[in-house]
């Protein structure tokens, strides 16, 4: 099981980012690399990201929770 250390803004800024992009890529504004943006939806959806695990970083208020 994923730790949980992804949590408030740093959650809702991931989703929404990872939306726009998403969206971009699907209506051709952007190129290919637009669906990078299922990178941020997912890691803000799951709220876990692996990343932070590897560098120690934790946004998350309830750190407790695993």
């Amino acid at each position: 099981m994923m730790k949980t250390n992804v949590g408030g803004l740093d959650r809702i800024l991931r989703i929404l980012v990872g939306l726009v992009l998403i969206a971009l890529a699907a209506t051709g504004t952007v190129g290919a690399w637009g669906w990078i943006g299922l990178v941020p939806l997912t890691t803000g959806l799951l709220r876990s990201c692996p990343l932070y695990s590897i560098i120690g970083l934790n946004t998350c208020p309830l750190s407790s929770r695993s």
